[in-house]
């Protein structure tokens, strides 16, 4: 087994964020919540405790064994992580005195310890913790200070066992990075060997002993992740893959044809089907989103069923499962509040009977990519902005209707071909319009017209966790404005999305 770093979770909103830089090392890590956190084995080479909304003063706060850890292996806690392996070891931890939250500078820095080495005096870093380390234990000792902060960020004598108060992992932290290779790559001596050539010879190998000379099934959507899935199967089973592609009447225009000739250049062994009526059906008079995205889910579950039963001796379901959906599904405090249902990780209907391979689901998302660049994929795949899963029916607010698709699918077309044709596709993560439920009084010649609202949204992101609004500029979405309205019948006003995430999500629904 390759080495890794353990990310113990209790909770913080930046822990997918440790491993993405943990990642950029080219070290394998893994997050595991903290109350099921595995026992250690050879090959963790280091454990990092993560952040957490919540105060070690709190009655019920979560913890672990600091003993099954520290001492046996590099440990490294961050923030709240930090704060308990102090209070366990018997410091003090009170509330701060002022709001420590933001940018901070470092006043002292112990250049000599290898947690700091090369960090310099003055470098910002980012705090975000109410409470703070008043008093250290005994053997704790000091090795970063903020005039604000006199702990932070310490080192336990005889162990190699650190913590900081500050986060690394955000960009705010201008040496964070420096910091977890530090930590990663000298304290716990990994060797940086985990790139995508290995991932890919690995991955295969794994598949061909794994799947041997089964059958297994696969739902394409055109997107990066399923087409990335698609090939790794493809390299260990050959035509032993079916794919299936459906048309739920929710795509792009021109996508169903688009994305089949795409995939036949690619020798995968697809079939399309045109499935857009019963879909059309199902959703007819719902307005709720949630409902919506269930009855989308529903009919695509009874239609794939439908056309795996005619390929014999099916075995497996292959998914582009990725790591961040399985690190959703297993929440730090049991299952969470639903934000939106999304892919159905290991999740099927007991009628299908069929075992899951998910070859992606260590990776994120940008990871994907760089395997796909690695199985030579072709770049229109792999630079395809994502796409929802219940496609346009969650950019349609309210009920959705045939008229509607083919409104918001002109729109789109004109929006996302726009973007190509100024060379701004590339710099931007996911683009779209959403069709919204009110109509607005407008003029064309010297009638008055009452008609529907788009809006358009486009976000840069490197994995959708968060995401910024992107700065167009103003002739790109005036020429937009102007040819959305002038030749999609029905729209006569266009606005565009300057929302970011949080507190906003990609999507309208």
């Amino acid at each position: 087994m390759a080495e890794q770093i353990l990310i113990l979770d209790f909770g913080s909103q930046y822990t997918q964020l440790i491993a993405r830089r943990v990642r950029e090392l080219n070290v394998y890590c893994e997050i595991h919540p903290y109350n099921n956190a595995p026992e250690l084995t050879d090959d963790v080479k280091g454990v990092i405790f993560s952040g957490s909304p919540c105060s070690v003063r709190q009655e019920d706060a979560p913890e672990v064994d600091i003993d099954a850890y520290c001492g046996k292996v590099p440990v490294l806690g961050v923030c709240y992580g930090a704060q308990l392996m102090a209070q366990k070891g018997g410091g003090n931890v009170l509330p701060s005195e002022i709001r420590e939250y933001g940018r901070a500078k470092l006043s002292k820095v112990d250049q000599h310890n290898e947690l700091m080495k090369e960090i310099p005096v003055d470098s910002q870093v980012w705090m975000s913790h109410g409470d703070t380390i008043s008093e250290l234990p005994e053997n704790f000792t000091i090795i970063a200070s903020t005039p604000s902060v006199r702990v932070a960020a310490f080192k336990k004598e005889g162990e190699q066992t650190f913590g900081i108060q500050f986060h690394p992992e955000v960009t705010h932290s201008t040496e964070g990075k420096r910091v977890l290779r530090n930590f990663v790559v000298h304290i716990c001596g990994c060797e940086q060997s985990w790139t995508p050539d290995i991932f890919v010879e690995s991955t295969v190998a794994s598949l061909k002993e794994k799947l041997g000379d089964d059958k297994v099934v696969l739902g394409l959507s055109g997107g990066v992740d399923s087409s990335v899935a698609a090939v790794l199967i493809h390299q260990a089973i050959g035509s032993n893959l079916h794919c299936i592609f459906v048309d739920n009447g929710l795509l792009r225009k021109n996508e169903f044809e688009d994305v089949l000739d795409s995939y036949k250049h690619m020798g995968l062994n697809v079939k399309g089907v045109d499935a857009k009526d019963k879909f059309y059906t199902a959703l007819k008079g719902l307005t709720d989103p949630e409902a919506k995205r269930k009855a989308i889910g529903k009919v695509f579950i009874d239609v794939f069923d439908e056309e795996a039963h005619k390929i014999q001796d099916v075995k497996w379901l292959g998914q582009g499962t990725i790591y961040p959906d399985v690190i959703e599904s297993v929440s730090v405090n049991g299952p969470s509040v639903t934000i939106k249902s999304h892919h159905n990780v290991g999740g099927l209907p007991d009628y299908m009977k069929l075992q899951v391979v998910e070859p992606l689901n260590t990776l994120f998302k940008d990871e994907v990519r760089l395997v796909g660049k690695t199985l030579e994929i072709d770049q229109s795949i792999l630079g395809r902005h994502p796409f929802p899963g219940p496609g346009l029916g969650i950019r349609i607010l309210g009920d959705i209707t045939p008229e509607k698709v083919h409104i918001l699918q002109e729109v789109d077309y004109i929006f996302i071909n726009s973007l190509k044709k100024a060379g701004l596709y590339d710099d931007v993560w996911q683009a779209g319009a959403m069709l919204l439920p009110i109509q607005s009084v407008g003029v064309m010649g010297d009638e008055r017209t009452y008609e529907r609202v788009v809006s358009l949204r486009a976000v840069t992101s490197v994995d959708g966790m968060t995401a910024d609004w992107c700065h167009l500029p103003y002739e790109f979405l005036a020429d937009v404005s102007n040819e959305i309205i002038n030749t999609v019948k029905g729209v006569n006003r266009v606005v565009y999305d300057i929302s970011s995430k949080p507190p906003a999500t990609i999507e309208w629904e």
